[in-house]
């Protein structure tokens, strides 16, 4: 049966009107994949095969002979007893995630409020930006080492042990991990700000996209400072903010001062006849450390991608509103076809 004119344009108006990008957005689009295919090229080509073979060495005690490598698999064996019998392994794992989870705002924080004030108008900006960039540079390898040594990275002012036995003081049993963390950020505050530079440049760039005129209009209706930070520079900079987290979650966990990148190290130097080391158990190792460290990146970035100002809450209620208006104009059309086709009938 054949539809008439008028079902033929309700049915039209029905559907959902496709969008097309415009031509700026396509432009983008091909930028963006342009900007990450050379990573997702050398990442296939160089860091896939020992990715696999790293897994496979994983579950296998490897032993090193003059007529090669010897690769005796034991599937699941290295992550049983790096969990059972091993008794530091653990240990360093939850005191990284702590140490991690206190120190990653801290530099973040630090970061934006370094960049807030290299953004404003004051003299000789290029010049305390080379000085906050430079520890990035030089304090790196066997410098950062030789500085934490010779006890260069801890501000002689701060009582470190005055803040631990005040902390174990408040904190109830079992949270030990968490005032040792704390305690440990004290006492390493300077190798932690130093560990900002990257961050407070990808700031600075973000600060300096966000057009003066939205601070002016907000001046106009009577905005304070405060009022302008939480709604405009904020939201605005939130893409960097999750950048810049997850840059110092992986700087951090990768860096030589990580006591659990040591571990892996002297496992894999150590003998491959004993159960906690040898290259087998320290891959085992390295795959845990990488799927924790994945974890505490995707619960931090899904924490801050989550969160919804409210002017973008406001939209999205409005959208739906929209939507269900537009709805129901749909469902009044197609009844008043039918009504018109039944008075037709008659």
């Amino acid at each position: 049966m054949a539809m008439s004119n008028e079902e033929k344009k309700v049915k039209k108006a029905a559907k959902p009107k496709k969008i097309k990008p415009g031509k700026i957005a396509r432009r983008d689009a091909i930028a963006g994949v342009c900007f990450v295919l050379p990573w997702v090229i050398g990442l296939i080509v160089f860091k896939l095969v020992p990715l696999i073979n790293s897994f496979q060495y994983s579950l296998a005690r490897i032993k090193f002979t003059a007529r090669g490598m010897k690769i005796e698999f034991k599937q699941f064996e290295n992550y049983i007893t790096m969990f059972t019998e091993d008794a530091e392994f653990p240990v360093q794992i939850v005191s990284y995630i702590t140490q991690t989870l206190i120190t990653a705002p801290i530099i973040v924080v630090f970061a934006l409020i370094i960049a807030m004030f290299l953004n404003g108008k004051i003299r000789c900006r290029g010049l305390f930006r080379s000085i906050y960039f430079l520890p990035v540079i030089i304090a790196s390898g066997p410098v950062m080492n030789m500085l934490v040594g010779q006890g260069a990275t801890t501000i002689a002012t701060i009582d470190s042990e005055t803040i631990t036995n005040a902390l174990a003081a408040i904190m109830p049993e079992g949270f030990e991990g968490v005032t040792d963390a704390v305690a440990d950020v004290f006492g390493n505050i300077i190798t932690i700000l130093w560990y900002s530079g990257v961050q407070i440049l990808i700031f600075l760039s973000a600060l300096q996209k966000i057009d003066s005129s939205l601070y002016e209009a907000a001046g106009i209706d009577g905005g304070s400072g405060w009022e302008c930070f939480w709604k405009i520079t904020l939201p605005t900079i939130k893409p960097m903010i999750v950048l810049n987290v997850v840059y110092t979650i992986i700087f951090r966990s990768n860096n030589e001062q990580n006591q659990v990148i040591v571990m892996i190290k002297d496992a894999m130097k150590g003998s491959a006849t004993a159960k906690t080391s040898g290259y087998g158990y320290a891959s085992a190792m390295a795959w845990v450390f990488s799927v924790v460290e994945v974890l505490i990146i995707g619960i931090m970035a899904l924490l801050l991608m989550t969160r919804k100002d409210v002017y973008e809450k406001q939209i999205k209620r409005q959208k739906k509103l929209d939507k269900k208006e537009a709805r129901a104009i749909r469902r009044v059309r197609r009844r008043d076809a039918r009504n018109a086709k039944r008075k037709k009938a008659a």
